[in-house]
């Protein structure tokens, strides 16, 4: 016994640096040899005797395995099991016959068919005379076995020997390339000496060669060699149709399809497989009806590979009926036949039936393989079914499958589907050997679970371990980074997509679409989108709702009708997300009626994600009575439902209206989910009704929906906004694990607390920790610097916002910048911003520019925002009570009188200011000079005690904040008369001594009785929180928390 050595299938380490620095494989390098996994089998001469011979040569003749009788004619080339063929082997190294050429390269086939490349590669070398066929037998050899790397340097060898290249062996060398799944480089390289020595012309080349191109993705270079064919046979079309069946572009098949049986050509089982899968990926019954005609003209209904996939088909048309009858029209059934009806079961929900269905298969078949449990594994990937999934992977160990890599793949899917990342992790992490699907199912449950970092670890990790990577992995990881956080990860990505040659595939593109669309990068998202070859409905939705969040709704409703033109259809999604662009009073007469109408006439009414959507339409354009109209027009009620109803009574203060809807839902024996206290605690938060806010709490500690994150940010977004600023750092998490959102509630319930130093130090440490801030993070950064009198700092901020974090500046965050500089004063550099803005000046700019002038009085500027102001919107009564106090703070009375006629012959009326304190669970509001209340003798009387009090103090009433041109003691009478001092009075006589007074108002607090409140603080030892729409005032000790900044 003797050995070689194999040094050569272990390659080194793969780098990434290799793609630039690998030699050219078709250089020619000497091969080493392989070693053998058991003895060498020798060759001995012998001296037989003719008559010894020839009576074995008559007992081979008579032998009752027709394998072995034929074994003169067609030598080794028939033996399916190893033990015989290796006793044919002594019998010829004992003397049966010399081992000739043709005998040599069968017994080489034989031994790589059973995966003895080593014997056969002995041989090989043995043999004193070689032709062409065992040059092209060791090549197969090789590429069977799955020794790639070595097939391309016995190619190598083979040229140095002279031989020329045969079709054969170079199509096994393509082939070798396609099946390793990273060697496309190599593939390519092949690919120009195929071009170079005229071998293209070679249908199984090129067949080949489309196949490698199909394998990596690429099925647009796969279409350029089609093209490229002077020959072509069925086997090509089919090798075509797969590639663009496997970059998931099944339109594009169906197109091929047509070509081909224009051109006149016969499908085989193989082509009628693709199409009819084609079918099913584009869910079109009817075409999939048309094909079925087509297999019946060609003669195939009774082909088992064709049953199979009609099967498959009528299971994703949810026709189970149909499906039944295939199946039992079929005069043969195999595993295939009995997994694709579990399948098709699986997919339609149907559990019971199919758990039948494998019970009948154990008795009638009475096999079953990995794919089978892979198939049901499918049906368990929800928390409902997990029990039954982890009693099926039980299975899979019990016969040993856990080492199957198709199994464990559908593990993977099955926890992950399940929510279950952590044991997919440990199903991935287990398993001995992993192919591309391994790696995109683990990728696919990262981003499933938002880990976005685990997913693009994974990727990196198989770019080192130079896996093949295909559409699906960049489609995941894309997923993965779909949020502005992780925006420049993203854009790495789509350079890497560029790079690998799949800028052009259709699902890569529709997920770089979504990718920018989300992080609100629309230039970008639009770029992309201008750039695909081809569009789908997927397309169309993913630019249409990302327009719709950046509230771009011209934009969105001319992609909407731009879709329909090209005759692409709309479906659901594409109707939520049009109709999620109307967001205003205006787009619904413009827009959002309009679209009602193509959904009544499209039937789409009755969908219940339309049915919901137009609900917020509705209430979002203003609408509240259309949206109840709605609601109490549908039949059947779901939770999103109920939780559109809950929004958009919400959405117009009507809070008590909402926690009754959710009552009336929990009463419908409808579960109450995490959206739909996320819903009502963000109506409690807007009103700050703490009260009704903390029986929220309870409840959904109760439902345990506490630990959900919707539900726990929205609860400390709560706290903060009613004044509980205490309960909102109790109940956040620590900082290790908190979310950015998390992080942006903290900060902006210090800035409206006036705790402007803290969300300073809240954003230092969110940074140290390595969580990434967006664009909500700076709007609560800069609105803090705003109301802190930070100028400078908030500058700063925005600066770094852009430059160092990448995070594009949005309305919100010019808004703050107005503020910060009309505040100070500096309404130079406030002007010299709006010119250069990278976004068009709303009306939340101007606004925010002419309260600033009315703070300062400045009358000319505070003209021009005011008419800005109502070029945009004409009906804006703040706009004209702004200019009204400028002109009233500057004495300017004729002005005045001007403004106020305007707004009569307009019919604008002026928001009129409220403000109110809940006491003993009742809640009391109040107007200006309110003298409605039962209580309004007490409030009058304690409006005189507190006036003496001050006064006493040494309080001089601040009369430029009487708007009215009257003389000063009217105006201070009138000032005794705002909403906020007749709530202040209400407060202190129906709360007990020492605590503390919450009240809320409205509109922007007076800066008199802001002054008022100060004092009182003092004076009666009270702690009272005056909440207005900007911010939280917390007055104690004679001081407030805004340090009289505001």
């Amino acid at each position: 016994m003797c050995c070689r050595k194999l040094s050569t299938f272990r390659s080194k380490p793969p780098l990434i640096a290799d793609i630039f620095s690998r030699q050219n494989p078709l250089n020619p390098k000497p091969i080493s040899t392989i070693s053998l996994e058991c003895r060498i089998i020798e060759e001995e001469p012998t001296n037989t005797s003719t008559n010894r011979h020839y009576g074995t040569y008559v007992s081979l003749l008579n032998h009752p395995n027709p394998e072995i009788s034929c074994f003169y004619l067609k030598g080794f080339s028939q033996i399916s099991k190893e033990v015989a063929g290796k006793a044919l082997h002594a019998l010829c190294i004992k003397g049966l016959v010399n081992l000739t050429v043709f005998y040599s390269n069968t017994l080489i086939n034989m031994y790589s068919k059973f995966g003895h490349i080593g014997f056969s590669r002995y041989l090989f070398d043995k043999m004193p005379e070689r032709n062409d066929a065992s040059w092209n037998n060791m090549m197969s050899g090789f590429v069977r076995a799955g020794f790639y790397r070595e097939s391309m340097r016995f190619f190598n060898e083979m040229r140095d020997f002279g031989v020329k290249a045969s079709g054969i062996a170079v199509a096994s060398l393509v082939t070798a390339c396609e099946r390793s799944e990273w060697m496309l480089i190599e593939g390519v390289q092949v690919h120009g000496f195929i071009v170079k020595v005229g071998l293209l012309s070679d249908v199984f080349i090129g067949t080949s060669l489309v196949h490698l191109y199909g394998t990596y993705g690429l099925a647009a270079d796969a279409m350029k060699v089609f093209q490229e064919m002077s020959n072509k046979n069925v086997v090509s079309w089919t090798a075509l149709m797969v590639a663009y069946m496997d970059s998931g572009e099944p339109s594009t098949v169906m197109n091929i399809y047509q070509q081909m049986r224009s051109e006149g050509l016969s499908c085989n089982d193989n082509t009628m497989s693709s199409v009819i899968s084609s079918c099913a990926s584009l869910e079109d019954a009817l075409l999939g009806y048309q094909v079925l005609g087509h297999v019946i003209k060609y003669g195939l209904k009774t082909n088992v590979s064709v049953a199979n996939s009609l099967i498959s088909m009528f299971g994703c048309f949810g026709s189970m009926r149909e499906a039944c009858y295939v199946f039992s029209g079929m005069d043969e059934h195999d595993m295939i036949s009995w997994n694709s009806m579990i399948a098709a079961y699986i997919r339609n929900g149907l559990c019971k039936e199919s758990l039948r269905c494998f019970s009948w298969m154990r008795h009638v078949h009475k096999e079953i393989n990995s794919t089978t449990l892979s198939a049901m594994l499918a049906g368990c990937g929800s928390v409902d079914n997990l029990k039954w999934g982890r009693g099926i992977h039980s299975l899979v160990m019990k016969f040993g499958w856990n080492s199957n890599v198709c199994a464990s793949n559908t593990l993977i899917t099955m926890y992950s589907d399940a929510g279950k990342c952590e044991d997919a992790e440990l199903v991935f992490q287990g398993m001995e050997e992993k192919d591309m699907i391994s790696w995109n199912s683990m990728m696919a449950c990262y981003a499933h679970d938002g880990n976005c970092l685990d997913a693009l670890k994974l990727l990196a990790i198989m770019f080192y371990l130079r896996r093949a990577a295909n559409y699906i992995t960049f489609t995941s990881a894309l997923a993965a980074c779909s949020d502005s956080e992780f925006v420049t990860e993203g854009k790495t990505l789509h350079a890497l997509v560029i790079r690998n040659g799949l800028h052009e595939n259709m699902i890569v593109g529709n997920a770089l679409v979504t990718l920018y669309a989300k992080s609100g990068l629309m230039i970008e998202a639009k770029k992309v989108f201008q750039t695909m070859p081809n569009r789908d409905g997927v397309t169309w939705n993913a630019l249409i709702g990302g327009l719709a969040d950046s509230e771009e709704s011209d934009e969105a409703v001319k992609a909407f009708k731009l879709m329909r033109e090209e005759g692409v259809s709309t479906g659901y999604i594409t109707i939520s997300n049009v109709l999620g662009a109307c967001l205003a009073p205006n787009d619904l007469l413009e827009h959002g009626m309009p679209i009602h109408a193509f959904i009544v006439l499209t039937g789409f009414q009755y969908d219940e994600y339309v049915q919901n959507s137009l609900i917020t339409m509705y209430a979002k354009c203003g609408d509240l009575n259309s949206s109840n109209n709605l609601f109490d027009g549908l039949t059947y009620r779901n939770a999103s439902a109920w939780n559109a109803i809950m929004a958009a009574n919400a959405h117009h203060g009507h809070v008590e209206e909402a926690l009754k809807f959710l009552l009336k839902m929990r009463r419908a024996g409808v579960d109450v989910d995490q959206f739909s206290f996320s819903e009502c605690l963000a109506a409690t938060a807007k009103l700050a009704i703490l009260e009704e806010g903390q029986q929220l709490h309870g409840l959904a500690i109760k439902l345990g929906c506490d630990s959900s994150p919707f539900v726990a940010n929205a609860t400390m977004d709560m706290y903060g906004k009613c004044g509980e600023m205490d309960d909102v750092l109790r109940i956040i998490p620590r900082s290790v694990d908190r979310s950015r959102l998390s992080w942006n509630i903290l900060m902006s319930s210090f800035a409206r607390h006036g705790f402007f130093g803290k969300a300073k130090e809240s954003f230092r440490e969110m940074i140290n920790l390595g969580v990434k801030p967006d664009h909500v993070t700076f709007v609560s950064l800069l609105s803090a610097c705003s109301h802190g009198g930070f100028v400078e700092e908030g500058l700063a901020y925005y600066d770094s916002m852009i430059k160092e974090f990448g995070i594009p500046a949005k309305i919100g965050h010019c808004v703050c910048i107005i503020d910060l500089l009309g505040r100070s004063g500096r309404f130079a550099e406030a002007e010299t911003f709006i010119k250069e803005m990278p976004v068009s000046p709303t009306d939340l700019v101007w606004r925010s520019l002419l309260a600033a002038c009315k703070t300062h009085g400045n009358l000319e500027l505070g003209r021009k925002a005011v008419e800005n102001l109502l070029r945009l919107d004409p009906s804006d009564d703040s706009a004209y009570v702004l200019y009204s106090n400028i002109c009233a703070t500057t004495g300017k009375w004729e002005d005045v009188e001007n403004v106020r006629r305007q707004m009569g012959s307009n019919k604008i009326k002026k928001k009129p200011a409220c403000s109110w304190v809940k006491s003993k669970n009742k809640l009391s509001s109040f107007g200006m000079g309110d003298q409605s209340h039962p209580q309004t003798s007490q409030i009058n009387a304690k409006l005189e005690e507190l006036k003496k009090m001050i006064t006493e103090a040494g309080h001089v009433p601040d009369t430029s904040y009487a708007l009215q041109d009257t003389d000063e003691e009217q105006k201070e009478h009138n000032l005794w008369n705002h909403s906020e001092r007749l709530a202040l009075a209400y407060g202190l006589i129906n709360s007990s001594e020492g605590s503390t007074l919450k009240i809320f108002k409205n509109l922007r607090v007076c800066g008199d009785c802001h002054s008022v409140y100060k004092l009182a603080s003092g004076i009666l030892g009270r702690k009272i929180i005056l909440r207005d729409p900007y911010r939280f005032h917390n007055f104690s000790g004679g001081q407030c928390s805004c340090s009289d900044f505001w």
